[in-house]
């Protein structure tokens, strides 16, 4: 080497060492997330929430969302509506598998024709329920046509990811959570998981979109709150998810850490057996069967509603990271009705209510609920209980996983429970889906009322989400979502509790985005500039 390039060479080190090279220093780098839910399938159309934040960073949708959840350009680049029935999308050019195959059209239909045909307690099968055939045109477009009307087929195809037909054809959950099928487009390739302990993801190099700064995502399952926040604060972990509010003051005031925190589309909500003369958790007083189930009452329900004290649970209880809710959507997002209130706290009137009900001296009641699902889910469920109690509903508690929660919440052809409390956000970010999942009639069929554990049914609250998913004005949708959420909150369909705040502790060194629907996403996680 001769002295001029010798010379050239250290100047260009110095250089190097003055200003730093974060695109390289920052790749370089390892995030680590630890959160309270566990991922319990590596199969991506296996719905989840907990699957879907870590997944959707492997398989990429359609149609993206941002922050508030609202449709934008992903892997189709554009779509439009031919006409009622027919749609086409345009895909985006130049995107590859990571096996470094192209992703086409073809794709597109067979990932939507296995997601259809997949089968279990939680599926995307709702989402794509108007789907009647997809016909692939040529590689970059693909034609979507619907059984019936489908304005919201771009909302419901955010949810879904894509997989790869020559990887995933005859795939199970082994081929997923091995790696041989879990072969998608998205910023990062799946490495590893360890069931109720760790995923762990590598960046994907040859990306189609801009270059991600971390080499390795580690998203480490800590279901205990204490532990998450303890972990972030000795950093062994960058960011950790569902803060709790009694341990939000000690990431506050604090150097090397912060807390982030934003409104979220999760409602925790009760769903009560409304279909059966005898349910299986309620008893009289004295703890002998019923020859009837108060809970098909209009005024009991009303009267458990009235019972819980919502702003104590979200400002005690939860500590100020729950807002209380009144209906399904929070304020901000597509379907909050501003004139729909959080019911208010009267257990005098609650007390009134079954005495008229014919049952003046009360009853026994379970309350079934999750325990590790998000940040003080078991002690809002003890708060629900003891409130009941108050009132002459001699409550008591079972938390459970949620892995067992929604095995018996789903039940063999029925719902085990007789009280539930549960938690919904449409993947989506669309209230009709959530009308759809939870208080519209139960027909497994239809992929109708799902979640509808109380198997409530009302043939108008039927009709209005029926129109409401065909109409394409979208001020005539949002009128009728309205008054379907009205309607079925009145009749007890489900009682709305709470809307969940989403909190992360960070590290001082990193900044976050939030989503409106909680996820811990590490293309919206960036070095501190």
């Amino acid at each position: 080497m001769n002295v001029k390039r010798l010379l050239s060479f250290f100047k260009t080190v110095a250089l190097v060492v003055a200003i730093g090279l974060p695109s390289a220093t920052a790749w370089a780098q390892e995030l680590r997330i630890a959160m309270k839910g566990a991922v319990d399938s590596a199969d991506p159309h296996l719905l989840f929430t907990t699957n879907r934040n870590v997944q959707i960073h492997v398989y990429e949708p359609l149609v993206f969302q941002d922050r508030f959840l609202k449709p934008i350009p992903g892997l189709a680049e554009s779509w439009k509506r031919l006409d009622d029935t027919h749609w086409e999308f345009t895909l985006r050019a130049g995107v590859k598998f990571h096996d470094g195959s192209d992703f086409t059209a073809r794709d597109v239909a067979f990932s939507i024709k296995r997601a259809q045909e997949t089968t279990g307690p939680r599926t995307y099968r709702h989402y794509l329920k108007d789907i009647l055939r997809v016909e692939p045109i040529d590689d970059l477009h693909v034609r979507i046509v619907t059984s019936v009307p489908s304005p919201l087929l771009p909302v419901n195809l955010t949810t879904l990811g894509m997989v790869s037909a020559r990887a995933a054809a005859g795939a199970g959950p082994e081929d997923f959570k091995s790696g041989k099928a879990a072969i998608g487009t998205g910023p990062y390739r799946w490495a590893s998981w360890i069931p109720g302990q760790r995923v762990v993801l590598e960046r994907n190099d040859t990306y189609w979109g801009a270059k991600e700064p971390w080499a390795k995502v580690t998203f480490r399952t800590v279901s205990n709150d204490g532990a998450r926040v303890a972990g972030l604060l000795a950093g062994d972990d960058d960011v950790i998810d569902a803060v709790s509010g009694n341990l939000a003051g000690r990431l506050q005031n604090q150097t090397q850490v912060r807390l982030v925190s934003d409104i979220s589309i999760f409602c925790l909500y009760l769903t009560l057996d409304q279909f059966r003369d005898n349910s299986p958790f309620v008893t009289d007083v004295d703890g002998k069967p019923l020859t009837r189930n108060p809970l098909k009452n209009a005024r009991v329900r009303e009267a458990i509603s009235l019972a819980l004290n919502r702003t104590g649970i979200a400002d005690r209880i939860m500590d100020g990271t729950a807002t209380p809710a009144g209906q399904i959507a929070p304020e901000g997002f597509a379907g909050f009705d501003p004139l729909l209130k959080p019911v208010a706290y009267d257990p005098q009137r609650a007390r009134q209510l079954l005495h008229d009900a014919g049952w003046p001296n009360g009853f026994q009641l379970t309350l079934h609920c999750l325990n590790d699902r998000y940040a003080g889910d078991s002690q809002t469920c003890q708060a629900i209980a003891s409130m009941l109690t108050a009132i002459g509903i001699k409550s008591k508690v079972e938390a459970l996983p949620a892995s067992i929660f929604f095995r018996r919440a789903a039940g063999k052809g029925e719902p085990e429970f007789s009280a539930a409390m549960s938690i919904f956000g449409s993947s989506s970010g669309d209230p009709i889906q959530s009308l759809i999942a939870i208080v519209e009639s139960f027909d497994m069929e239809k992929n109708h009322g799902v979640n509808n554990r109380g198997r409530y049914s009302n043939p108008e609250v039927d009709r209005l989400i029926e129109q409401a998913q065909e109409t394409f004005d979208e001020e005539a949708r949002e009128k009728l979502v309205r008054q379907a959420t009205a309607l079925a909150v009145s009749d007890g369909g489900l009682i709305p509790i709470y809307f969940l705040k989403s909190n992360w502790g960070v590290s001082s060194k990193l900044q976050l985005t939030p989503r409106g629907d909680s996820y811990t996403m590490a293309p919206l996680i960036r070095p501190t500039p």
